[in-house]
């Protein structure tokens, strides 16, 4: 009588950590606070703006007059059109629109995977079946996979605020197939930011500070990128260039994950 043991390959270990880290994801409040979040922000500030939309304020000192400038359409929280003026500025409109979501998507990657170090998982996992690289893996498409949730949420929630404060839908400069590939291509760009997350969540571990500090640091320095390499009026080739940036930096920084982990303390 002989015994054949079932080889493990690198294929059933992804799916084994994968099923694992999805449905941990699925079964968090995290996960449905954030896309909640997300859902929710765009309805705030669509609805306040326009209330405040015309409001003067007098400076006591100078006695300067500004006035408040909110959005005067939809379209101008999901982005602004290659070249305009909008896409430049650095007023309430340009700052306070969909790019916000990858300083969102940062703390849920921050907070998701640095509880991984703080319960002892990580330890455990790797002690017992799970390879490092798998891990970066099944990390690097989870998180994906909820930065692209809440990135679709407040799309959502900007169509639901936009009705709610009367805002016109007419785009300027742009169509619908343009809108479709702006989305895509902000969702494409997640795998960018959540793997630069990831690698700043294994660097710290534990030290949840110190993963955040480095996350809104690089994501402050990306920030203004978002809007050049996503404008409102993208196409096929915007898609592209994030699909492949996405493609390129997911393996590469997942390399640089893998590598602290491998030379690094779990605790």
């Amino acid at each position: 009588m002989s015994v054949n043991f079932e080889k493990n390959t690198f294929k059933k270990r992804i799916k084994s950590m994968l099923g694992v880290d999805i449905r941990r994801m699925f079964t968090s409040p995290l996960f449905y606070i954030m896309v909640g979040v997300s859902l929710v922000i765009p309805i705030l500030i669509l609805v306040m703006t326009k209330m405040m939309d015309g409001t003067v304020s007098v400076d006591p000192q100078t006695g300067k007059e500004t006035v408040m400038e909110g959005f005067k359409n939809v379209w101008q929280i999901i982005g602004a059109v290659s070249g305009g003026k909008q896409g430049m500025s650095m007023d309430i409109t340009s700052m306070c629109n969909i790019n916000m979501m990858f300083f969102l998507i940062s703390i849920f990657v921050c907070l998701f995977v640095g509880d991984d170090f703080r319960s002892g998982y990580a330890k455990n996992l790797f002690t017992v079946r799970s390879k490092k690289d798998d891990y970066v893996i099944s990390k690097t498409v989870t998180c994906f996979i909820a930065g692209a949730s809440m990135i679709i949420a407040f799309f959502i929630g900007s169509m639901i605020g936009g009705a709610i404060a009367g805002l016109p839908f007419a785009l300027e400069g742009a169509n619908v197939y343009n809108v479709i590939m702006c989305i895509i291509s902000k969702v494409l760009l997640v795998g960018i930011f959540s793997s630069i997350y990831l690698l700043a969540s294994v660097f710290a571990k534990q030290r949840l500070w110190l993963s955040l500090i480095i996350a809104f640091g690089v994501g402050m320095l990306m920030f203004m990128m978002i809007p050049i390499i996503t404008p409102l009026n993208s196409t096929i080739i915007n898609v592209l260039l994030c699909l492949l940036g996405s493609a390129l930096f997911s393996f590469g920084i997942g390399f640089g994950s893998k590598a602290i982990l491998d030379k690094s303390s779990l605790v």
